[in-house]
């Protein structure tokens, strides 16, 4: 069976006779760069417009260790941009693909870098490790909780590499304040914060109409159920919509519940799930809260608070994202923009602290790279990705439902609440579906 064939039957539909299929066919061959370790990466970025426009300039940046090898997007536009920007800083001429498959076909390929909306973060990232392929996937990984478990296992079944997008895992600030929290200057750390506190602009209503030239927008909804365009449900404003999105919990609220989730020092899910969540402020077109409050507790009575206001222009401490670390004999106060102090006993004098260090996205790309090499982990690997943006999914759920819920880890369901468990899958539109 070709190549071409094999990937496009890894979007059959979602019977037991698709999952058979797909369960039996076997991975196209990959280079193998763990013998050639000065060898470039080769690797496709797939969704270029936003964040994944980043990626392609920071692997021109690093190009003695990386390349393009393809540039992937639904918008031609985009792509041609794209192309130009990179050719111009590397000379270098990447293949340009409407069609993420394309990609995945190709044996020149070792990677992917995945920056989509977040509806199709997991289903190329699936088709990519059973196409052989690691995979840098932007937070959040999974759309859903239920993904973020397919995802690991798929790895796992077919020996990929992931990296999660919270780029702060590579930052020095963030390991030199885990160094800190693990002497005990703060004594034993039992509760951490994560917030998440801007200004965001009303989207105000706009009209259906038709897509804009050179854009497939059928592809673009992918697995998403059908619908008209409009351009609020497009680029940039498309986190505020269920279809696509998770909202800004979502959105910026992984890199800091990951951060706190870490720097906590749990590992696992959590056991009990409270929220709030609610719209005070921000009117127009959007369909998550603008406020939100969630407190995560764990086996151990460790607890884990988020906290959201996207319509204030003031953050907390100083800082618009970040965090706070309770010990039983001071706190920490933790930003990814770089800077953590630490405040001790009753007086809360000033204790270690580090400021004004910047955290580089090409640090977290070079791990991710390392990894591809070695077949080493990665710093944010699927299994971390699961845990930090299932409290993205299941605050979510409890804020919707508006009551408590009661997690079991290991089934990786709510106990007792149907209604719950629905929250934390989906259905997908066909052709694009996953298997059973």
């Amino acid at each position: 069976m070709s190549g071409e064939n094999i990937s496009r039957r890894r979007f059959l539909s979602k019977s037991a006779a698709g999952a058979a299929a797909l369960g039996a066919l076997s991975a196209p061959a990959m280079r193998t760069l763990a013998a050639s370790p000065n060898e470039r990466v080769s690797l496709a970025v797939i969704g270029i417009n936003g964040r994944g426009g980043g990626h392609v300039r920071a692997i021109s940046q690093i190009s003695k260790e990386a390349r393009v090898a393809f540039l992937c997007d639904v918008d031609q536009g985009v792509r041609e941009q794209r192309l130009a920007s990179y050719k111009e800083n590397t000379g270098e001429t990447p293949e340009l693909c409407e069609d993420f498959r394309r990609a995945l076909d190709s044996k020149a390929v070792d990677g992917v870098i995945i920056a989509t909306p977040n509806h199709w973060h997991m289903p190329i990232a699936l088709a990519a490790v059973e196409a052989g392929k690691d995979c840098y996937v932007e937070k959040p990984m999974s759309h859903t909780f239920q993904e973020g478990r397919l995802l690991v296992d798929a790895a796992r079944k077919h020996g990929r590499i992931i990296q999660h997008g919270t780029q702060t895992r590579s930052s020095p600030v963030f390991g030199q304040a885990k160094e800190v929290l693990g002497t005990g200057v703060i004594g034993e750390v039992r509760m951490a914060k994560a917030w998440n506190l801007q200004r965001l602009r009303t989207i105000e209503p706009k009209p259906d109409g038709a897509a804009p030239a050179g854009v497939n927008y059928d592809r673009w909804l992918g697995p998403a159920p059908k619908r008209a365009f409009n351009p609020n449900r497009f680029h940039k404003t498309w986190h505020q919509f269920l279809d696509y999105g998770n909202g800004d919990i979502g959105d910026d609220g992984p890199h800091d519940i990951d951060n706190a989730r870490a720097l906590l020092g749990v590992d696992t899910h959590p056991v009990r799930i409270t929220a709030h969540g609610s719209r005070t402020q921000l009117g127009g077109e959007r369909e998550f809260p603008d406020t939100l409050n969630v407190s995560f507790e764990y086996a151990d009575g460790r607890v884990l608070l988020y906290e959201e206001r996207v319509w204030t222009p003031y953050g907390e401490f100083g800082f618009d994202n970040g965090n706070a670390f309770y010990g039983t004999k001071g706190r920490m106060i933790f930003s990814r923009r770089g800077h953590f102090q630490c405040y001790l006993g009753k007086k809360e004098e000033k204790g270690p602290s580090l400021v004004k260090i910047t955290a580089r996205g090409e640090s977290h790309l070079k791990d991710f790279l390392s990894s591809v090499r070695s077949r080493k982990p990665t710093r944010a690997t699927a299994e971390e990705g699961h845990l930090t943006c299932g409290l993205v999914h299941l605050g979510l759920a409890a804020a919707k439902l508006e009551r408590t819920l009661h997690f079991d880890p290991k089934t990786e369901t709510c106990k007792g609440d149907p209604e719950a468990n629905r929250l934390l899958t989906k259905t997908y539109r066909e052709p694009w579906g996953l298997p059973s």
